[in-house]
């Protein structure tokens, strides 16, 4: 007998309180172990229109509904007696007419009536909308998987209602409409031969998957949330089990699962080559610890696999290698580049080049493309380094920069970049590389060094490199060709546009901080407009204070009412620009009465907890209601990033990692978003107003 667990049921069990998630885990265990237990207490519901849905007592109030038949059992949903009764009566499982998958279909006569509010004078009536699909056919609806029951409502809908119903309908099927409404030709589900298990089907396997032993029930059941590890989309999956015969990329806007899709390429390749090694890795230490927690989650019924996958920073694994292959050094750290800088900049009068520029000119140009001599330096390329030098300004700065160098050669130590590339020197060509297959997430925060080293580690080997990344979340490098290394992903690159994480009215939202198009150095553009989420939810809010104690008073009173209506303390977020900011934050927190936690690099929550932290450590984290705070004039933009221009040609690359940055916090959010700031607030928060005009 098959035994099943549906998407519905992870959602609802997030729901519940840890001690009630604790009772129906135990329960759901004994159910996999032996159905006819006679401790399992059955109900036959009677409101029901599928006479295959039964109850199971989990205790006094909780109640677990399954699907049973005499093939296979399902874990549908779980909830507070009335409402779990509720559900069961409104939806039966079903096979698609059409397409063959098994979906949960809603009972249309059941539903209630959507009711859409609308302001208008009453001798001035709003004019009918028009509707959206009337040009399709009832089969062109089949086809993308809308069911029998809701082809009227489907046929109906106008703008104003699109939404309300996609949210009744099952996944495949909403996610068409959405694609159609923004004039997009969504890909119709490939239908599956008649007699076919219809949980077979590609769609059914998002939403349905075979729990085969209690390793993997426990595994689904310990992360509910984490649930997009375990459910892949189709063209997710395409992406994954694809061949490629040189480096491919996968984008998309936040919350597209760009590091769902890395975590599985990595898995997958270890998987079809018993024999190979994976190396899945980003940028920094922060997000290589949070991939490390959720690789052991998707491997955890395999352990063994993880002796063939390793999870490492990029630091980290150059380091490593560089000692095994070179041998040991000292890298020179970013306050001594400073101090060396400053030292030589006092030999080399009547130049007026700040310490802020000096410094990122060696460390964006010089040692990134590690020029070793005049001429290199005068001839480089200065990609994403808009101010214009002319020769008479260049020389006056390379003096300035060889005397570093000396310095560094004189102490034996060498920096990050010089060590990436003469590593990436010692690998190239390598008959024996250390890693067969290199899976990068938030790829576009890799640096030229970097993406050298992983050039040369990866080669002309066919699936080699395989990167996951976001031009809209670039917050901490410059812009560079990967052409000019070697990574050259044209043809190899697809954009995911379905948003699992973030509902409509936030992502719109955020949207509105970027361009619709942004295209990389080497003329690869991302398409953010066509994205769709999934789920609908309240508009974001935005708000000025005269202030910062006045708005730690009002994000503490807003977190408090969403924790009265059932966000938990650990489902709660609090993000800033920098540490200085953190103080307001820390004020918010203790106005809710909620404990907290300000979190470091290694990014890990507190169940019970609120959570606190800046917005460069906000990549990777995800919760229910997020507050973005401290959106201050002079804050965000930094001040300080702003003084420390030269150029209005660099100001724009300065506002865009700013607004990246600002994007990222406030995707972090699922449900609930606000953003606040104290007069006169962040320019930035006008964008973010103009979706409430």
């Amino acid at each position: 007998m098959n035994f099943r667990i549906s998407d519905t049921f992870t959602e609802s069990l997030a729901r519940l309180t840890n001690e009630e998630q604790k009772a129906v885990k135990l329960t759901a265990y004994d159910l996999q172990a032996d159905p006819s237990h006679p401790g399992l207490k059955f109900h036959k519901l009677e409101k029901i229109k599928d006479k295959r849905f039964n109850s199971i007592y989990v205790n006094k109030d909780i109640r677990l509904i399954l699907h049973k038949t005499e093939a296979s059992l399902l874990l549908c949903y779980v909830d507070h007696h009335d409402k779990a009764y509720q559900w069961a009566e409104r939806r039966k499982l079903e096979a698609h007419p059409t397409t063959g998958a098994a979906q949960f279909v809603e009972i249309r006569e059941m539903v209630r009536e959507i009711e859409i509010p609308r302001y208008v004078h009453v001798d001035q009536p709003a004019p009918p909308k028009p509707l959206l699909f009337a040009h399709l056919s009832e089969d062109d609806l089949l086809g993308y998987g809308v069911p029998k029951e809701w082809l009227a409502d489907v046929l109906a809908a106008n703008e104003d209602t699109l939404l309300e119903v996609a949210e009744h309908l099952p996944h495949e099927a909403g996610e068409a409409l959405l694609q159609l409404a923004m004039g997009n030709k969504p890909v119709a589900p490939e239908p599956i031969p008649a007699g076919t298990d219809p949980f077979a089907h590609p769609d059914a396997q998002r939403r349905f998957r075979v729990m085969s032993n209690v390793e993997e029930l426990e595994q689904a059941l310990d992360y509910p949330w984490e649930k997009w590890t375990i459910f892949l989309h189709p063209a997710q999956k395409q992406m994954v089990e694809r061949d490629y015969n040189g480096p491919a990329r996968v984008a998309g806007t936040a919350g597209t699962g760009k590091t769902i899709v890395a975590l599985h390429r990595a898995v997958y390749l270890a998987k079809a080559h018993p024999n190979a090694r994976v190396l899945l890795t980003t940028f920094s230490d922060t997000l290589a610890n949070a991939l490390m927690t959720k690789l052991r989650r998707l491997i955890s019924n395999t352990p063994r696999m993880g002796e063939r996958l390793e999870v490492a920073s990029m630091g980290e694994i150059g380091r490593r290698l560089f000692e095994g292959n070179v041998g040991k050094t000292e890298l020179a750290t970013q306050p001594y580049i400073r101090a060396l800088l400053a030292e030589a900049a006092t030999t080399v009068k009547d130049h007026k080049f700040s310490p802020h520029f000096l410094m990122s000119e060696w460390w964006e140009v010089v040692d990134a493309w590690q020029l070793n001599s005049w001429q290199d330096y005068r001839d480089v390329a200065r990609l994403g380094r808009k101010t214009r030098l002319p020769e008479k300004q260049r020389v006056v700065l390379w003096s300035i920069f060889e005397k570093v160098r000396l310095r560094l050669k004189d102490s034996g130590m060498i920096t990050e970049a010089e060590m990436f590339t003469r590593l990436a020197e010692v690998i190239s060509g390598s008959k024996n590389p250390p890693f067969d297959f290199i899976v990068v997430d938030e790829a576009q925060d890799v640096s030229i060094p970097q993406l050298r080293f992983l050039a040369a580690l990866a080669g002309a080997r066919p699936n080699a490199l395989f990167l996951a990344g976001d031009l809209g979340q670039r917050i901490f490098q410059q812009p560079f060709s990967w052409k000019s290394l070697g990574v050259d992903i044209r043809g190899r690159s697809k954009t995911l546009k379905i948003n699992y994480r973030t509902s409509h009215q936030i992502r719109r939202q955020a949207d509105l901080l970027l361009d619709p198009q942004i295209a990389d150095v080497d003329g690869n553009v991302e398409e953010r407009r066509g994205a769709i989420s999934v789920f609908n939810g309240p508009a974001p809010e935005v708000a000025t204070y005269d202030n910062a104690e006045n708005e730690s008073v009002a994000v503490g009173e807003w977190l408090k009412d969403k924790s009265a209506n059932g966000v938990t303390p650990h489902e709660m977020g609090i993000f800033v620009r920098s540490a200085e900011q953190l103080p307001r934050a820390q004020a918010a927190a203790e106005a809710t009465g909620l404990p907290y936690k300000i979190l470091d690099e290694r990014m890990d929550t507190t169940s019970g907890h609120v959570s606190i932290c800046s917005m460069h450590l906000a990549k990777g984290l995800e919760f229910r209601a997020v507050a973005v705070m401290a959106c201050d004039d002079e804050v965000i933009p930094l001040a300080s990033r702003i003084e420390n221009v030269v150029d209005d040609s660099d100001l724009e690359e300065v506002y865009n990692t700013e607004r990246h940055l600002l994007y990222v916090a406030c995707t972090r959010a699922r449900d609930f978003l606000l953003v606040t700031g104290t007069n006169p607030a962040s320019e930035f928060l006008d964008d973010l107003r103009r979706n409430n005009a």
